[in-house]
């Protein structure tokens, strides 16, 4: 069965699947918003046990409702509690007017912002600015012990356009303070359908979403913005999800583990495919040798690399295992291309003649290919590869490399990382995986895949290039493009979580992977 938080919904979709609970399914409005509000209520007392003091801010919508029963719990337990308007109470209407008036009825302080929060408490001044990098961490220790609490309840999914003024100042004031920050449903001045920021957007420390799993949480700038997420059904009836559209299917690495082929106790290596990793320009043949190594690593029963004749010996010596194959020209390549099944082109290829050389001979092959950096550039230009059949190809890009593809700007990419991982696939008809926080993934049709794993320390060269080889590598073993870009993707990141729990983020090493990944495709 599968798992309703992993369905990943438009900010539309969310607002249908509300009307269906209250009009189809008799759950009040008001029942609904209470229950979010415990909900976020409870998530609050269980980080931070011992609150001195709750700010609210409220905005003029459902988001502003769930805030103000916040504070109404808040003052019905003896807790310090202050609400910031930022909507006029005469300007409130349906279920978030009801939870005004419950909160008035709790006795809830309630005043309009203005520009700033609250003075801080003492805890948190200091004499120079903590300017100091010891000194911020200092200061957002103290903000933290000193038990002040910020509830951001203002947007919630309803933006649209950029942030108005008021709200982008009290933005910037939560920002500013220091203090731990809960976001009810998404934190304020993020798009809920792209995870980009409409200007400015909260930073929460935890995020508590309600019914439906907004896609903008999981991708874009929405990892980095929410903090901890967490997420309420709200006990809303199955039969209210059922053929509502996804924008996208969160993956989930133990499920996909099921497509990886049974090893019958008499195998041989020839039934386990035989990638052959094309690239390793001059002064680049360690790219070569990654990929090559992961495609290993995830099970591939024979690896080859075609590289430039210098770097030969270094990828031998390296790996003994692989088989290594001079190739100073497109030519010299040709003769290579009988005996693998699948191709992986780009790590370290460059942009050289030889580089257009040995991608043309690949693209001529015919042969199920992982394509990756720089030959994704080359492919763009448009001397190699016009009219090529593209259905079998896995295109990898990164923000960057897509932007190149689509003729938009970088900045358009993270935009709407949805809309142009569509625009990448329509244009090639093949299988896509765009990096970046929450990876996306297209085989076609409305419905992405996002993969949920991965760390900041991915953020260092020759990752991309081992992700180019376990792709490759899940390819030659018989998986199709989708299966293996799914699986490769969750492989991928589910390595780099677990180097970084058993050594950290900082100083993470591509190569730091190949071991747990081993273990990963063994079921440890």
């Amino acid at each position: 069965m599968v798992n309703i938080s992993d369905r990943l919904y438009s900010a539309e979709s969310v607002r249908e699947l509300d009307r269906r609970a209250i009009e189809d399914h008799g759950m009040p409005g008001i029942a609904l918003m209470k229950h979010a509000g415990e909900a976020a209520f409870d998530e609050m007392l269980a980080r931070w046990s011992k609150p001195r003091h709750i700010t609210v801010l409220c905005g003029g919508g459902n988001n502003g409702g769930d805030g103000y029963i916040i504070a109404a719990l808040a003052q019905q337990r003896d807790l310090s509690v202050t609400v910031l308007q930022l909507a006029a109470a005469d300007k409130l209407q349906g279920d978030a007017q009801r939870a005004w008036q419950f909160a008035c009825d709790a006795g809830v302080s309630m005043s309009t912002f203005e520009g700033q929060l609250p003075e801080l408490h003492s805890a948190l001044s200091t004499d120079d600015g903590a300017q100091d990098p010891l000194a911020q961490d200092s200061l957002a220790k103290a903000a933290t012990d000193s038990g002040e609490i910020i509830v951001d309840a203002m947007l919630g999914t309803g933006i649209t356009g950029e942030v108005r003024t008021a709200y982008a100042q009290a933005i910037d004031a939560i920002n500013q303070s220091g203090l731990p920050v809960l976001a009810v449903d998404i934190p304020s001045g993020l798009c809920s359908d792209t995870g980009a920021v409409r200007g400015t957007a909260v930073a929460a420390d935890i995020t508590v979403t309600f019914i439906g799993m907004k896609v903008g949480l999981l991708t874009g700038r929405g990892p980095a913005l929410c903090g901890e997420l967490r997420y309420y059904d709200l006990d809303v009836p199955r039969q209210v999800f059922e053929d509502m559209p996804v924008t996208a299917q969160r993956l989930d690495l133990h499920d996909l583990m099921a497509l990886l082929p049974r090893r019958e106790r008499d195998a041989h290596k020839g039934k386990f495919g035989h990638v052959l990793v094309i690239g390793g320009d001059e002064g680049f043949g360690g790219a070569a040798a990654m990929a090559a190594e992961a495609a290993l690593r995830v099970g591939a029963g024979l690896v080859s690399v075609a590289t430039r004749s210098s770097h030969v010996s270094a990828l031998l010596a390296r790996r003994p295992e692989l088989m290594v194959k001079p190739v100073d020209s497109g030519q010299q390549l040709e003769p290579v291309l009988d005996g693998p099944s699948v191709l992986v082109i780009g790590p370290g290829l460059g942009r050289s003649p030889w580089s257009e050389q040995v991608l043309q001979q690949a693209i001529k092959s015919g042969l199920p290919m992982v394509v990756d950096a720089d030959a994704l550039n080359i492919i763009n230009e448009g001397r190699v590869g016009v009219g090529a059949d593209s259905s079998a190809w896995v295109l990898t890009p990164h923000p960057g490399e897509a932007a190149r593809l689509l003729n938009i700007s970088n900045a358009q990419i993270q935009e709407d990382r949805i809309a142009a991982c569509h625009g990448i696939q329509q244009r090639f008809r093949c299988t896509v995986l765009l990096k970046g926080a929450g990876t996306l993934i297209s085989a076609g049709g409305d419905t992405l895949a996002l993969c949920p794993y991965g760390n900041p320390g991915m953020a260092t060269g020759g990752m991309g290039d081992v992700l180019a080889g376990v792709i490759g590598g899940l390819l030659a073993q018989g998986l199709s493009a989708e299966q293996a870009t799914q699986l490769g993707a969750c492989l991928h990141g589910m390595a780099a979580d677990r180097v970084a729990t058993k050594s950290g983020e900082r100083g993470m090493m591509a190569t730091d992977l190949l071991e747990p990944l081993q273990r990963l495709v063994n079921g440890k």
